[in-house]
């Protein structure tokens, strides 16, 4: 009884009102934050392609700007695709990088993406007499023909130039050479002889000009499905690549295996964290209770922050939020290891509390500035994966300093100070037979 004489029950209350409302909190919208975040390709299935620019004319030089614009590029076609949330992103000084979660249909994509878009209209001895600087800009769209079959419509900037390209075609003798043939990424050495008629011909169509058409509205017919249609009107409109893209690299990951793989990485972490949190209960008692609070709390926040980022989750990111709970395991482990070593000494709780957290403040500040530095070095020079790796490292590395120091001591000591643990070492994880007589 006398060891209870002057207990603060006020900071016990207090304790408890702080856990109860981390928890109300946690409970209540803890899935919510998890549901919104992006999930990679690697997740949810998806494709990934890596591409080397290299400059169409010679004298082009690739440099930032001309990358940038490349991706501005990409971003719009991506949009016919319809993926939500793409990355694409620039490495090194010729790469860039594009992910598309979630999209299952990876060979238009790869179409969309590197075709070149540029439209020429020319005669069958493929001599040009329009390109796409004759066009409206975003004036492609997808329409009906007059038998009600999809084609593409494009607009003219000069009704009588398309006047005269007409004109100069019906006045050939040969009825087989009225033609005007619309090509798609017309390259030097392509013919009409070689090309026409093949199955996945650069000629989108070549209809024979049978009168002077003065109009702005041009027809594309060939053969289209409604969302073929649509797909070469946002191209169109997406505009031509100012450079020439080569993949040297790409993966594609099936919906059903990223669910697996998810699904794995989330057991394995659930598994992981209840082994540490069972540690901490075994080996450090009472400190190890508080320990699983400011963890659980940690896990919380480091999900709220990347849903806040809009960043997106991969299996080398769960990796990353795994690894920060260790890290945060690690500080609590320093401090307490410190304040059982003064407890050992034959210090009050009070004192071994005060002396353990200030010992062991500046170990905990190194391991985790020593980290972050090499994290940072890896976001600086990695590739995707590995950048998806740094940035959640240096997301748990911060809120495990936050939670595992801050967090930690502000509960332990709310106790410490109530008074209640005076005179039990056993609740520290500290036989009395271990403690030094002085």
């Amino acid at each position: 009884m006398k060891k209870k004489r002057g207990v603060k029950k006020g900071r016990i209350v207090t304790f408890f009102i702080i856990v109860a409302a981390l928890a109300a909190l946690i409970a209540t919208n803890v899935l919510d934050h998890a549901e919104e975040i992006s999930l990679g390709l690697d997740l949810q299935g998806g494709f990934e392609v890596l591409y080397e620019v290299h400059p169409i004319e010679e004298g082009q030089e690739i440099n930032r700007s001309l990358l940038s614009d490349t991706v501005a590029s990409i971003n719009a076609r991506i949009n016919v695709l319809g993926v939500s949330e793409p990355n694409v992103r620039i490495e090194g000084d010729d790469r860039i990088r594009v992910q598309l979660a979630g999209v299952s249909d990876q060979q238009t994509a790869r179409e969309v993406l590197s075709t070149q878009a540029r439209l020429t209209f020319r005669d069958i001895d493929d001599n040009m007499m329009l390109d796409g600087s004759d066009l409206v800009e975003g004036g492609a769209r997808q329409s009906f023909d007059q038998y009600n079959q999809p084609n593409v419509t494009v607009t003219l900037r000069d009704a009588n130039l398309f006047g005269d390209v007409t004109q100069e075609i019906l006045s050939r003798d040969i009825l087989e050479e009225r033609r005007l043939v619309i090509w798609l990424d017309w390259e030097e050495g392509d013919t009409f002889i070689e090309e026409y008629g093949k199955e996945d011909s650069k000629i989108v169509s070549a209809p024979a000009v049978s009168q002077v058409l003065r109009t702005t509205n041009i027809e594309i017919n060939g053969n289209f499905t409604i969302e073929e249609a649509q797909q070469l009107a946002g191209i169109l409109n997406a505009g031509a690549l100012p450079v020439e893209l080569e993949e040297i690299y790409s993966n594609a990951v099936g919906a059903s295996l990223g669910e697996q793989a998810m699904d794995a990485a989330i057991f394995a972490g659930f598994i992981g964290i209840a082994l540490i949190f069972a540690y901490m209960i075994f080996y450090y008692r009472f400190m190890g209770a508080i320990a699983i609070v400011t963890l659980s709390v940690y896990i919380y926040i480091v999900l709220v922050v990347f849903n806040w980022m809009n960043a997106v989750l991969t299996l080398p990111g769960i990796a990353a939020l795994i690894l920060g709970v260790g890290m945060a395991v690690d500080a609590n482990i320093i401090t307490y290891e410190r304040i059982k070593d003064e407890l050992r000494s034959g210090k009050s709780t009070m004192s071994a509390f005060k002396a353990g957290g200030r010992r062991s403040l500046s170990t905990i500040l190194d391991a985790n500035i020593t980290t972050i530095l090499a994290a940072a070095v890896l976001f600086y020079f990695g590739t995707s994966a590995v950048q998806g790796f740094a940035v959640m490292l240096i997301v748990s590395i911060l809120t495990s300093f936050l939670t595992a120091v801050f967090g930690t001591r502000l509960l332990l000591s709310l106790w410490i100070n109530s008074r209640i643990l005076n005179g039990k070492p056993r609740l520290f994880g500290v036989k009395e037979s271990e403690i030094s007589e002085l």
